[in-house]
């Protein structure tokens, strides 16, 4: 089975080489592309912990010196996959949600040092330029401080690489994988601009969440399969279930 990858470089290379292991054809076709934008912080700001939704973030920052003096501090992320990225930028005491924005908005607010990371300074939360939800309205509704900063932004591609295109016109691509709400939407506009909406869009489309389903479903995609658990190992086993329905 032929499979297209259209999260950013380069989280897709390891997604792709999962998706080997496992005995699928791999096509990739990142549809945003990473832009760091310079951390601009206080340095006499006092945080008592930092907020990450996307691995991303940390590497717009891990090599700038400001980050050093966060490496002490304790760090939220939104799933594994961010909290790898955390370790390796040299933060020590990560905790881990459960992969959404929601579960990560609950665990700071029902972890133990929750009263204490309200008295002790603010949450420092290193986002992206653009964001699904309102994760520090949501804390701050809860009684924390919280201060964002943006790293990084992510840019659409206008064009989709030759071959894919070339692959969709000629029904080399079986599936196709999306990981977010902009990535589905970026993924609309390209293979519009390359010509093959319709082909593209009557393929199974296997999503992280309902909220990216609902992008491509607007979009003019049929064949919808959800994740049911917001993570790649969900991920994956959407792909599973298209695959068993493709067999049949």
């Amino acid at each position: 089975m032929a499979v297209l990858i259209t999260r950013p470089s380069p989280d897709n290379e390891a997604t792709a080489d999962a998706l080997r292991t496992k005995g699928f054809d791999v096509l990739l076709a990142p549809v945003l592309r990473f832009e760091p934008v310079p951390f601009q912080d206080e340095r006499d700001a006092r945080h008592g912990a930092v907020i990450v939704t996307s691995a991303n973030a940390l590497r717009a920052v891990e090599a700038d010196p400001a980050t050093a003096r966060l490496l002490p501090l304790p760090l939220f992320a939104v799933g594994e996959r961010t909290a790898q990225a955390a370790r390796h930028a040299g933060f020590r005491d990560v905790t881990v949600a459960a992969g959404d924005v929601a579960a990560l908005r609950d665990l700071i607010v029902a972890d133990a040092r929750g009263k204490a990371l309200k008295k002790t300074g603010t949450l420092l939360y290193l986002a992206g330029a653009d964001l699904a939800g309102d994760l520090a309205g949501e804390l701050r509704e809860r009684g924390f401080n919280v201060v964002t900063r943006t790293t990084y932004r992510m840019i659409p591609v206008q064009n989709l690489p030759r071959q894919v295109c070339d692959a969709f016109a000629a029904n080399g691509i079986e599936a196709v994988l999306h990981y977010s709400r902009r990535s589905a939407r970026a993924f609309l506009e390209a293979v519009r601009a390359g010509g093959v909406e319709i082909s593209a869009l009557a393929l199974p489309q296997c999503c992280i969440s309902e909220a990216v389903a609902s992008i491509l479903r607007d979009g003019g995609a049929t064949q919808l399969l959800v994740a049911r658990a917001p993570d790649e190992n969900g991920l994956f086993e959407a792909l599973d279930r298209a695959q068993a329905a493709l067999s049949r």
